[in-house]
């Protein structure tokens, strides 16, 4: 005669109940109130994995019988009392070689990649492009269920893990665990009746549609930049969607280079302009540069561009002192050492031809 009977009555069971009807009874309430399914009857779930967890162990079961609950927690159970309930049901369905509740709990769908070639000019002034892509998402007429409700039936291969696990002996001693996808329901964990199908998905649970992003491409970035849109990859029952990703590839520019925030420009000289001087026309990315600035527009151009880069002077770097270049007086200042070199004698330098 047992003391008391909660854990009985929380299985559904009666005391003296056989090992296979205690696991009968655990599969079906574990199954039924999973977080996975019902989320707000987590301490249902809690409670018949404590109470499965002692009655299917022969020594805390003979502690509940004798003195219940109470005695379990003075210790007579050894140790800690009870395990993580969703570490009971790992155990029980095989999920501590990847079976059905870690699956589930821990999946998420891959993130798509997607590369944009933008120009140089885009990623200067910034652009929004928009990019049209197809992607899963769950059946709306058959909820992601795959067919008719109550038509889904548990894979008896695999006890709805998706998974299947045979163990090897080795030798003495010596288990090997080889774990594969179930061949019956194909990971899926259930199995539909063909004729119970839904017409739109095919019993396949997700449906193809099209999806149009708008990508907006600020000013400043730069090339294999992300652009993460969270949440808008292939949708699939018990998965969390995976992410977008769009990469930014720079196309390459017939006149520029870019280097981080500075713009390179390759120019051949011919050897007169090299050394005489020469003005040439430089087209570059503005539509209109401006010949000259207000500075009470430098405040609000500041914020519009990219921060500044902090300016790290190294150590043992010598001061300088920079002064302002008057063109004109630097002119005579020219002219008037040339003017004495010839005084001197000294040497002719370099001469262009004028005519």
């Amino acid at each position: 005669m047992v003391k008391e009977t909660t854990f009985y009555d929380v299985l559904g069971v009666k005391p003296g109940c056989s090992q296979d009807d205690l696991k009968k009874a655990y599969r079906k309430l574990a199954l039924k109130y999973h977080p996975d399914k019902n989320p707000n009857e987590g301490e249902k779930f809690k409670q018949i994995s404590q109470a499965y967890e002692v009655l299917s162990n022969p020594e805390k079961k003979r502690i509940y019988d004798q003195g219940g609950e109470q005695a379990l927690k003075e210790g007579g159970g050894g140790g800690n009392v009870f395990s993580s309930p969703l570490d009971i049901f790992d155990m029980f369905f095989g999920g501590g070689f990847g079976g059905r509740s870690g699956r589930r709990r821990e999946r998420r769908g891959q993130d798509v990649i997607h590369q944009l070639s933008v120009s140089l000019e885009e990623l200067y002034k910034g652009t929004v492009r928009k990019l049209a892509l197809q992607k899963n998402v769950i059946c709306d007429k058959c909820e992601g269920i795959g067919g008719k409700k109550g038509s889904v039936e548990q894979c008896t291969t695999c006890h709805g893990s998706g998974m299947q696990v045979q163990i090897q002996q080795l030798g003495p001693g010596m288990l090997q665990h080889l774990q594969s996808i179930c061949v019956d329901c194909k990971g899926q964990g259930d199995r539909i009746n063909p004729r119970d199908r839904c017409k739109q998905c095919g019993g396949r649970k997700t449906i193809r549609d099209r999806k149009i992003l708008e990508v907006h491409v600020d000013p400043g970035m730069v090339h294999n930049q992300k652009i993460v849109f969270a949440g808008e990859g292939d949708q699939e029952p018990d998965y969390e969607p995976g992410d977008i990703v769009i990469l930014l590839e720079e196309k390459e520019h017939e006149v520029f280079k870019r280097s981080r925030h500075d713009l390179i420009m390759r120019m051949q000289l011919e050897l007169v302009e090299a050394l005489c001087g020469f003005q040439k026309v430089i087209r570059t990315l503005d539509v209109n540069f401006p010949k000259s600035m207000d500075p009470s527009v430098i405040p609000t151009l500041e914020q519009c561009l990219p921060p500044r880069e902090e300016v790290i002077i190294p150590e043992g770097a010598e001061d300088c002192s920079l002064m302002d270049l008057d063109p004109e007086q630097e002119v005579r200042r020219r002219e008037q050492r040339q003017a004495y070199e010839e005084d001197e004698g000294g040497s002719s330098g370099v001469q262009c031809a004028t005519n």
